[in-house]
């Protein structure tokens, strides 16, 4: 009886085995058909796309070192498996197929293989809007102030820093509260200085946009302190802007979608660090998380002067797409309303009432939505977006980061499974991968 459930035990190992070795085996793709062109070893901030683009001359061949590089190893184990395209880690070995075997692979079996720029396939996947300015058959005066075309026709002058307050430095930085001007508003912001010897053209410039706060409740030094931190301790001044109407600023706050007013904010806050002695005004990028994503993709689309944007958790869909899903929203509003919230949202019926819907005038809506102009952006981009985000859609940033990828554009795109709206759960990673693509792009 013993040696028979030997003999079971030692029959279900070897099942185990033989079914475990299968699992692990990577997917054999045309792997007599490629020949690698050469071999990338993964660099920090590097994304498939990006290689692609650096290697081939375009980001479309992504899917072919993929298929390249899962071919081989399945017979060399120093070249990486990539199951999805959208994670790679620094220090793997990735093929780049040669010209002859780029078709094979690309046609080989791939349904283990996602596509990075495809957004999640699910019942209400909306499709990839065309990215297409549209043709506005109108006179300055009687287009609205959100339109694109109509912020680029502006000024945004900025003003000097005035430094309102010392505060308690950074580990190796210094920290101040201090003021610009923004359409004559007096604005405040969070501003950081590297501390060591600066240099010769100045320091680089983050212009730090942050999300939704209640603006009665917002004050300068409080929330997103690690955030500051993580960017103002890598050698970068970092300009937080309040925007009016929050803390100590003046003005009213209004509907970050529906009004210009806080990107008007940002652009001249733009403007205020090119003015700044210790900055360099070459050398200026912007993040923005939540509502800061959407400020600052309308800011690179209006602006040439900011180099390189990285969006964490951005509202940053098509405005047409915002309309609907604003619109299919069954949450009813809180009980009593905010009157000031339903202020802030009165913006949808005026435009309504001035240029119809979304589906009675497209043209209207695509030229207030900055992602009609993303082959116009004015550096690359780096987006991020957790997979269980409560408050911003994944696939908000699953459409910017196609629409981007459709017109050529510089774009890396990373997705974060089971993480919140703030990147709680992977926020080292998160931080880790913005400074090293600031350092790549800005410094």
């Amino acid at each position: 009886m013993q040696a028979l459930r030997w003999k079971i035990a030692i029959g279900c190992v070897a099942f185990c085995c033989v079914l475990l070795g299968k699992l692990l085996t990577p997917p054999l793709y045309a792997q007599d058909n490629v020949t690698c062109a050469a071999d990338v070893i993964v660099q920090p901030g590097d994304t498939l796309s990006a290689i692609a683009a650096r290697q081939t001359g375009t980001q479309l061949t992504y899917q072919a070192i993929v298929v390249a590089t899962n071919a081989k190893a399945a017979t060399d184990r120093s070249y990486a498996i990539i199951s999805n395209p959208g994670v790679i880690s620094v220090g793997w070995k990735l093929c780049i197929p040669a010209g002859g075997s780029v078709v094979a692979a690309v046609t080989a079996p791939q349904a283990t293989v996602a596509p990075v720029i495809q957004p999640t396939p699910t019942p209400a996947a909306t499709p990839i809007p065309l990215v297409t300015p549209p043709t506005l058959n109108l006179k300055l005066e009687e287009m609205h102030p959100l339109m694109v075309e109509y912020m680029r026709q502006q000024e945004y002058p900025g003003s000097e820093v005035v430094i309102e307050q010392v505060l308690a430095p950074g580990v190796n930085y210094n920290r101040y509260i201090a003021s610009y001007r923004s359409e004559g508003y007096k604005i405040y912001a969070l501003l950081t200085v590297p501390q060591g010897v600066k240099p010769a053209t100045g320091w680089p410039v983050i212009i730090f946009n942050h999300g939704f706060i209640p603006p009665e409740i917002y004050r300068t030094t409080e929330r997103y302190v690690a955030y500051v931190d993580g960017f103002a301790r890598n050698g970068y001044i970092v300009f937080r802007s309040d925007y009016r109407g929050h803390g100590f600023s003046e003005g009213e706050p209004t509907s970050s979608r529906g009004d210009p007013a806080y990107t008007i904010d940002v652009l001249n806050a733009v403007a205020t660090m090119k003015r700044y002695a210790d900055a360099d005004p070459n050398r200026i990028g912007m993040w923005g998380h939540s509502m800061g994503g959407l400020l600052t993709l309308r800011s690179m689309v209006t602006t040439k002067d900011i180099k390189v944007g990285v969006i964490w958790a951005g509202v940053v869909a098509p405005y047409d797409v915002l309309y609907r899903r604003r619109n299919n929203d069954a949450t009813p509003e809180p009980t009593p309303a905010d009157p000031t919230a339903a202020q802030r949202r009165r913006w949808r019926q005026e435009m309504i009432d001035r240029f119809g819907t979304p589906e009675e005038n497209p043209a209207a809506w695509a030229a207030i939505s900055p992602n009609s102009y993303v082959r116009d952006l004015s550096g690359p981009m780096q987006l991020h977006h957790g997979t269980a985000d409560g408050e911003v859609p994944l696939e908000y940033s699953q459409i910017l980061n196609a629409q981007i990828a459709s017109v050529g554009g510089v774009v890396e795109y990373y997705e974060y499974p089971g993480d919140n709206h703030n990147l709680a759960v992977n926020f080292g990673t998160v931080m880790a991968r913005s400074v090293a693509f600031f350092d790549k792009y800005l410094k």
